[in-house]
């Protein structure tokens, strides 16, 4: 599309929907005016008026860390305890209530329903594994204590780097690095209404264990690029999850890949394209901007407007429309004070804000998440790292911190104190019935070994009775023997008589007397 044609479409649109709109513009300035067609090729025609790229977007910028001040002032700030704000594109610290999260770095960070929940991260070296959070509406913390049990038997792991992703009623962790890592990629479920967390059955073969990789939620699919596994190997594999089958599958797009990177951020654009800006290997740290169709897999370096951002890792965005707003990051040396902006239809970089000093917006390894305040959209980050977890500016905060650490420690020290004396109840009681059970163990013993005599008499009584039954059946087949010998005998002598009385009448035909009987005989 020709710029020229852009321009005619862009007017005749905005007189469809608000015939008004040229004579209320023409009392104000002009704003860039700017059409740019983004595809797998990454062509862009732009039209530029007035020389300044950034699109007019009305955004409450709010840092919280630990309740603290973030310390950026502005003479056009009013803040009334956070009743009334009237300025756009500033941070500010609200004035937030309740138990505030441990100060953190890596962790993850995702919006529910005007909820904002904190989970896991990386403080002083150790893996956290806690879930938090701010109401922001009322701007008050609370700790969310999950339920265990035996319907619910997974627990949350102390982890950091992973990425946090709400789905309807329920949160996803999806990767980073723990203490003993996993041979692959873990997800966890956490149900906000049951406050129990589970662990899905997943299809597929599941990516390499990893941390500070970006995962992107595009329809009912995870878009899951880089990190670094837990061998510090740098990573630029591709892989989705597919959330209806819970099944993975590895992509190999074409195109040149972004290098193998870290503590990026990524972003979603019209359910098409992914981006990718920024991360760090483990010497460099890049500002280079990548594009990946989702519908071709192609990769490509689009063209780039206004001026390109300073490399920085370790950096957060988040879109609002078409504009994927970025925030804090480092190279190794400084955190980046500056708020930037993309329009992600122009590809045109613009600055929001900056601040000064070492403050949280200005850190690595902070959350960046879009909410809405008073029907504008909010921008909120939390946490991250400049070389302190804090953003203190007197001993007396330090001491104040560290009080409330010892506080802290203190109260978990009783918790486990009462855990350990139910741990030793439930032993003694363990022990009892496991007593009981040895006795009737015993007793079982007893019956089996008497049961066991019993059964060896009965089948000594059953040889022998065997052995008589095959004496029987012997002596049955000797008398058997008997009878037929005797039988064959009787039958001997019965022909023999009748042999003889036979022969006595053929004597008397042949003229041969019958002998004479004795009178004894007779």
């Amino acid at each position: 599309m020709s710029s020229t044609e852009a321009m005619r479409l862009f007017v005749k649109i905005l007189e469809e929907e608000d015939p008004g709109w040229y004579s209320r513009l023409s009392n104000s300035v002009v704003e860039p005016v700017i059409d740019v067609q983004m595809n797998h090729n990454s062509k862009v025609e732009p039209v530029i008026e007035n020389g300044n790229s950034y699109p007019e977007t009305k955004t409450i910028s709010i840092s919280t860390q630990n309740g603290s001040e973030v310390g950026t002032q502005d003479k056009d700030t009013v803040v009334e305890g956070f009743g009334s704000v009237e300025v756009y594109d500033q941070w500010i610290a609200p004035p937030v209530s309740g138990g505030s999260p441990k100060a953190r770095y890596e962790h993850g960070a995702a919006v529910v329903q005007d909820k904002l929940y904190i989970y896991g991260g990386n403080y002083n070296g150790r893996y956290l594994n806690d879930l938090h959070v701010l109401d922001l509406r009322s701007w008050t913390w609370s700790k969310i204590e999950a339920k265990t049990g035996v319907e619910s038997p997974t627990t949350s792991i102390p982890c950091a780097g992973h990425s946090l992703i709400p789905w309807g009623n329920k949160l996803l962790s999806i990767a980073g690095h723990t203490k003993d890592p996993s041979e692959s990629i873990q997800v966890k479920v956490f149900d906000l209404q049951m406050a129990t967390w589970s662990t899905p059955k997943i299809f597929g073969k599941a990516p390499v264990s990893r941390g500070g990789q970006s995962v992107n939620l595009v329809g009912k699919t995870l878009v899951i690029f880089g990190g670094q596994d837990a061998k510090r190997t740098l990573l630029n594999d591709l892989h989705i999850l597919d959330l209806e089958t819970m099944t993975w599958d590895e992509i190999d797009a074409v195109g040149v890949p972004p290098s193998p990177r870290s503590d990026h951020t990524a972003a979603v654009h019209v359910e098409r394209y992914l981006l990718i800006f920024g991360g760090g290997s483990h010497a460099t740290c890049y500002n280079d901007l990548h594009v990946l169709d989702l519908q071709t897999m192609e990769w490509s370096r689009p063209m780039q407007l206004g001026e390109i951002p300073t490399p920085r890792a370790g950096h957060a965005g988040v879109t609002v429309g078409e504009n994927w707003f970025i925030v804090g990051g480092g190279d190794n040396k400084s955190g980046v004070s500056e708020t930037i902006v993309l329009n992600m239809s122009t590809l045109a970089w613009s600055v929001v804000t900056s601040v000064q000093g070492r403050v949280p917006v200005a850190s690595e390894g902070l959350s960046l998440v879009v909410s809405s305040y008073d029907g504008e959209d909010v921008l909120v980050s939390f946490g991250g790292y400049n070389g302190r977890y804090n953003n203190e500016k007197s001993k007396g905060d330090i001491v104040s911190v560290l009080k409330a650490e010892k506080e802290e420690l203190e109260s978990s020290l009783v918790k486990e104190k009462h855990h350990a004396l139910q741990l030793k109840q439930d032993l003694a009681e363990a022990e009892s019935c496991n007593s009981d059970l040895y006795k009737e163990l015993q007793s079982v013993r007893g019956q089996l070994a008497s049961e066991q005599s019993r059964c060896f008499k009965l089948e000594v009584e059953v040889a022998e009775l065997g052995q008589k039954l095959q004496t029987i059946g012997t002596l049955q087949k000797e008398l058997e023997l008997l009878q037929r010998q005797k039988a064959a005998s009787e039958q001997a002598a019965l022909n023999a008589k009748q042999r003889q009385s036979s022969g006595g009448v053929w004597g008397w035909l042949a003229g041969t007397p019958p002998p004479i009987q004795n009178a004894d005989d007779a």
